[in-house]
């Protein structure tokens, strides 16, 4: 590495190699070779004077590309298509004056991006399964352990720390289904031309328009595509990069949802991201325990998210059939948006799969906002003992007000049952207001839900997708 030259972070810090590698001028221009000897077999099966043995040279130098000339011809020529066509044609000189036969440079240069985009999500969607996989085991282990549910993070009623990460993968659940929609959906350009008439190819093809139509099938069919987009100008619609950018935007947007949970309950100590016996959380505070794996999560997150927007801004302003101000925009926007949410997925499989919980601490706080929300099922017990229910509210309100102020006023912990024992309207003992008290009376359908969720909705995925949990989770390199 030189390091006197700029190297994205998501390179050198965060994004897998195999993403990485999707993203590489080897796997690009390899797949620019692999369209030409395409292009070169089609129209020689359709008719066109393509000899077997020029198909034969193309196909034999797929991968020796030789970088330094075609940087070379790209001084030269300024123009990166038509440098590799040289490059590629001083290596296979029979083949030479076949390269490219009636295409335009979109021909190499968006259907590559529609490989590698389609090859990017496969990757992603199989990081998907083992996230989803790491907290269904954590959501099954912990369905019936009572917490504090929040909203406006203000203490609600009781859930379980497993329906809690049920959420979690409710949403990630969305996320896959939008990830394998894109991939079944995309489609190649294939062989449209340079205002997407396919003229070139009815004058190489004599006007025989069923020609033009089997070129663009048999081109998809050997890149492994089921069809082609039915009609382009000289590129495929931009909205494409648009609709997969959302869907990465919408993973990032799940994992971040994720990781703000996770940090907020690090601040609580009840829950923590995995902390390793070595690692070191403030370089000034030696007992910090910062949870900066999460906060990692958010902060590619936000990228992602913010990506997003490039696409659509593309997608908006793309004049007629075919503008160049996408170029520069999408060489950047699109990779890094892939190689940020793998990143992601990266750390969101580690953290899942290590978890702390700490029980004793939720038990803590439960018991200490318990009695406020078993009010409600001390005033129904009293009234079925012959009680007047609004005499019996207003009692409880008013020692409610009192057990909140020695909390907050005067950090004594919540005496509401000793106010409500000693209150003689109240005939009840202390133990029997106490035994209102078990958090499981309080946590409803938990457990039940998290089962039917996993059993109905998680478990047909997950095996559905095994060969992805064969896979290793990807050490963090940082």
């Amino acid at each position: 590495m030189n390091k006197a030259v700029y190297e994205s972070p998501l390179s050198s810090r965060y994004a897998s190699d195999k993403m990485k590698y999707f993203f590489s001028a080897d796997k690009k221009f390899s797949t620019w070779r692999r369209l030409w000897v395409a292009l070169a077999r089609a129209e020689m099966e359709l008719g066109l004077p393509i000899t077997q043995e020029q198909v034969d040279e193309l196909a034999a130098h797929l991968t020796d590309i030789d970088y330094e000339l075609a940087a070379i011809k790209e001084r030269e020529l300024r123009h990166d298509v038509m440098a590799h066509i040289h490059a590629y044609g001083t290596q296979c000189p029979k083949a030479m004056p076949i390269i490219h036969l009636g295409a335009t440079s979109c021909y190499v240069g968006d259907n590559t991006d529609i490989i590698i985009m389609r090859e990017g999500l496969i990757l992603l969607r199989d990081k998907l399964i083992r996230v989803m996989n790491a907290l269904a085991r954590f959501s099954d282990k912990y369905k019936a352990l009572p917490t504090l549910g929040f909203t406006h993070f203000q203490a609600a009623q009781l859930v379980t720390v497993g329906k809690r990460a049920t959420l979690w993968i409710n949403e990630l659940l969305q996320d896959l289904d939008e990830v394998e929609y894109r991939i079944s959906t995309l489609k190649l350009l294939g062989c449209k031309g340079t205002t997407g008439t396919q003229a070139s190819f009815l004058e190489l093809f004599k006007g025989d328009h069923d020609k033009c139509k089997e070129l663009d099938r048999r081109i998809a069919q050997e890149m492994g595509f089921k069809e082609t987009v039915p009609v382009s100008g000289q590129t495929y619609s931009r909205k494409v990069d648009a609709a997969v950018l959302a869907t990465l935007s919408g993973i990032a947007q799940s994992a971040c949802k994720f990781a703000t949970d996770v940090r907020l309950l690090c601040h609580l100590k009840e829950v923590e991201e995995p902390f390793e016996a070595h690692q070191i959380g403030s370089s000034a505070m030696p007992y910090k325990r910062n949870p900066m794996r999460c906060e990692r999560i958010c902060s590619l997150a936000r990228f992602v998210i913010a990506d997003a927007a490039n696409p659509a801004y593309t997608s908006a302003t793309q004049w007629f059939e075919r503008t160049l101000d996408d170029s520069a925009n999408k060489r950047i926007s699109v990779p890094e948006a892939f190689l940020a949410v793998d990143a992601i997925l990266n750390i969101y499989e580690n953290v899942a799969s290590g978890l702390v919980v700490h029980e004793k601490v939720i038990e803590k706080h439960i018991m200490e906002e318990l009695p406020f929300m078993a009010s409600e099922n001390i005033m129904m017990d009293m009234v079925q003992r012959g009680g007047d229910r609004q005499q019996i509210h207003e009692r409880i309100r008013v020692h409610s007000q009192e057990a909140g102020r020695n909390v907050k006023d005067f950090g004594l912990t919540n005496n509401l049952i000793d106010l409500l024992a000693a209150d003689p309207l109240f005939d009840l003992s202390r133990e029997e207001l106490s035994a209102h008290l078990e958090p499981s009376r309080y946590i409803g359908r938990c457990p039940e839900q998290v089962a039917d969720f996993l059993g109905d909705c998680v478990r047909p995925v997950l095996e559905a997708h095994r060969s992805a949990l064969s896979e290793q989770a990807e050490d963090l390199k940082v």
